[in-house]
């Protein structure tokens, strides 16, 4: 498994053990581009961008990211399997304000 693929099954698990709504969509170069999950907990729209570690996101992904938090929601860039274990702290579940 690649750098990338542990750091998004962690994400995917800590988002299920937190009963959270996960989309990962498949992007196929058609319509409008994406992060790699949108994801939705408690009222709160979350976008996020997996990287391997010290990997960053794409110019295009960057501005998905910023759309996202200027429209209201949770942007994340998270590129390590540390970090996708704490995304409860990230998304501050046990209040209404969270880290964009």
């Amino acid at each position: 498994m690649t750098p990338e693929g542990r750091v998004k099954n962690e994400v995917k698990k800590q988002l299920k053990l937190l009963g959270a709504y996960q989309f990962w969509p498949v992007q196929t170069g058609m319509g409008a581009k994406t992060v790699d999950c949108l994801a939705c907990f408690r009222g709160h729209f979350i976008g996020i961008e997996t990287k391997a570690p010290g990997k960053k996101p794409t110019p295009l992904q960057e501005t998905t990211l910023t759309k996202i938090a200027v429209a209201g929601g949770i942007s994340l860039v998270i590129d390590s399997v540390d970090m996708a274990k704490c995304l409860p702290e990230l998304i501050n579940v046990g209040t209404d304000f969270a880290l964009k």
